[in-house]
């Protein structure tokens, strides 16, 4: 079990060493202009605004990563090697963001662009897959692994339309890119549960907060089906602390 854990560990922090190193590549790429005058910047708002998107998905990428992290168990062979595929193919980012940059949104790179966002998530997707497929049922609910694989596939579907609209409209395309990442904004899946018990003539509320895996139950008691009644509504249980979230 150490020896598995002490595995997982080393994924992570390879993983998170590669998406450090394109973060700092990218940045590299920023050139300051010669001329003393704000004006000077304007005519850089592509690189900015390329650079600016490329580093909102890496943010995605490593904070749904860090949050799949923690179902990982012994990592298989398969799950390791398409780690290193997504890796990979976030290596290129760099080389992509700065073809968006040179070219002004130009309809060749932005096609390239939304394609490698394409790839990068497909990659993603059997990462989860393979991690999800193996985390602790407990942990992970069925819900969680069908809502995890229904977003994916929305996003692969955005990607894709951006690049399609980038052939004719490749500032739209772009925009579409934009929106499509917003939806990995926030990598946990979990949700408030309510799950009404009846015992007899009394009945017991349980309101389940489940939020990284982790659940906790909040129990309260009635005795008359009307105010069993009044307890069926989603709602958080006041006092208690949720895990970790964006």
């Amino acid at each position: 079990m150490r020896e598995a854990k002490a595995t997982a560990e080393r994924l992570a922090a390879f993983s998170d060493g590669v998406f450090a190193v394109i973060v700092t590549i990218m940045v590299l790429e920023l050139k300051a202009p010669e001329e003393h005058s704000f004006s000077a910047l304007l005519p850089l708002w592509p690189i900015a605004l390329s650079y600016a998107v490329s580093y909102l998905f890496v943010a995605i990428i490593w904070i749904n990563h860090h949050h799949l992290m923690r179902f990982v168990g012994p990592p298989t062979l398969g799950m390791i090697w398409i780690n290193f595929v997504h890796l990979f193919l976030v290596s290129l980012l760099p080389f992509a963001t700065a073809w968006v940059a040179t070219t002004e949104l130009a309809s060749s790179s932005v096609m390239f662009y939304a394609g490698l966002f394409i790839c990068i998530d497909a990659a993603y997707n059997v990462f989860e897959h393979q991690v999800l497929a193996q985390a602790d049922t407990g942990m992970v609910s069925a819900r969680m692994r069908r809502t995890a694989r229904y977003r994916s596939l929305i996003v692969l579907a955005g990607f894709t339309a951006a690049m399609l609209v980038a052939i004719v409209a490749p500032r739209v395309g772009f925009g579409l890119i934009c929106v499509a990442l917003t939806l990995h904004l926030r990598p946990d899946l979990s949700e408030f549960r309510v799950d009404l018990i009846f015992t007899g003539s009394a009945c017991e509320s349980a309101v389940r907060l489940e939020r990284g895996g982790q659940a906790r139950t909040h129990r309260s008691m009635t005795t008359s089906p009307a105010g069993c009644a009044q307890q069926t509504s989603t709602f958080p249980c006041a006092g208690m602390s949720s895990g970790s979230g964006l």
